[in-house]
């Protein structure tokens, strides 16, 4: 893709179409399995605007999930190839996090070596342990007298309302996240930090939707900028080509979308929620060769991309938190206006394909979600 078709593409929010939906399971005994559902014009158009690629793009960036199968929650780690410069943005309320003073530009440490994304809200933070762990098994850290001190920033989302809240991601989910990181374009929807995820809840879980994880990426001469992206957002997702709501608030027969903000303009305030219930997490990658304070305002500019796919963003509730790394294996220095520009791109597709990839949960104490599959 030259210059001039991103930027056409980009525009529009146009890209790589996303997977198909899967073909209907079989029926009951003795009947013909069912055939694929049929085309939904609104759902296949939507995936065909949403850019496509994943964060591993980026030359340098592995990605690995856990997913606990005890119930809906899981980890994700972003591990780049060499110690990479990193920045942070936190704009949510009530925010879960670890190692972000340290990516202060005016601090010393100037380069990490895995982020985390986790679910579990404060208990998830302990996955990070893991991470160090496998990171000081391997010989990698900060040297710092007689070691080498691994440097994990780490954020997380609140999905303790989604099963037994009692499991939530330990030190061994986040080796085990390490273990099954590699350079292959990562799974999206319900797995890893998205596992439990859920999106839309103003009104409540019974009202709320399935969120997700998800990843995109574009390569732009020389540079590729990439994201992924855990969404758990209070809020609804939007998709900002069209102002339709993908996924987010149901109405109270749960068979719409309703539109909070629409509804709250409307006089139908929401009930009081506790804050800390939600939180959108994730991260922005590039080659470019970043300073901290570049990886800073990187972040700073993927929060955008936040804000044209979730409404609203940043509340009381969320605690919604962006990283972003410069590997610098491109060997070029990162044009700010135009990293900044692709960057808020990436992240609003990685939103939109963290839902349009959700699949259904299931599990004692769990709650009943739909996916943007079911109502689009």
């Amino acid at each position: 893709m030259n210059r001039r078709t991103f930027g056409s593409k980009a525009a529009l929010g146009l890209g790589t179409a996303l997977l198909p939906l899967a073909a209907g399971e079989a029926g009951a005994q003795g009947q013909a399995p069912t055939q694929a559902p049929a085309p939904r014009p609104a759902l296949e158009a939507l995936k065909a605007r949403v850019l496509g690629g994943a964060i591993t793009d980026v030359p340098g960036i592995r990605i690995g999930h856990f997913t606990d199968d005890r119930r809906p929650t899981g980890c994700t780690v972003i591990i780049p190839e060499e110690a990479a410069t990193a920045g942070v943005d936190v704009r949510g309320a009530a925010p879960g996090t670890r190692e972000t003073d340290l990516l202060n530009p005016t601090n010393m440490v100037d380069k990490v070596h895995a982020v985390l994304l986790a679910g579990g809200s404060a208990f998830g933070l302990d996955a990070a342990t893991g991470v160090v762990r496998w990171l000081e098994e391997k010989g990698i850290g900060f040297p710092a007298g007689p070691a080498k001190v691994p440097i994990v920033p780490a954020a997380i989302l609140f999905d303790l309302g989604v099963g037994d809240h009692r499991i939530r991601p330990d030190a061994a989910a986040g080796y085990k996240a390490c273990e099954a990181a590699s350079t292959a374009a990562p799974a999206e929807g319900s797995v890893g930090a998205g596992t439990g995820a859920s999106v839309g809840k103003l009104y409540g879980m019974a009202r709320a939707m399935k969120g997700g994880i998800g990843t995109a990426a574009v390569k732009v001469g020389k540079i590729t900028v990439g994201a992924i992206v855990a969404v758990n957002a209070v809020g609804d997702v939007i998709d900002p080509a069209s102002g339709q709501v993908v996924a987010g608030t149901r109405t109270e027969d749960g068979r719409r979308t309703l539109g909070v903000t629409q509804a709250i303009l409307r006089g139908e305030l929401p009930p009081s929620i506790q804050a800390g219930m939600a939180t959108t997490i994730g991260l922005v990658a590039t080659d470019a060769v970043l300073t901290k304070a570049q990886a800073q305002k990187l972040a700073q500019m993927a929060h955008d991309g936040l804000a044209r796919a979730i409404d609203p963003i940043h509340t009381m509730w969320d605690g919604d938190t962006m990283f972003a790394l410069g590997t610098g294996k491109s060997g070029l220095p990162g044009n700010m206006m135009a990293l900044g520009a692709i960057a808020a791109q990436v992240t609003t597709a990685a939103v939109l394909r963290a839902v349009l990839n959700a699949k259904a949960v299931s599990g004692p104490g769990v709650p009943a979600m739909p996916m943007a599959a079911d109502l689009l």
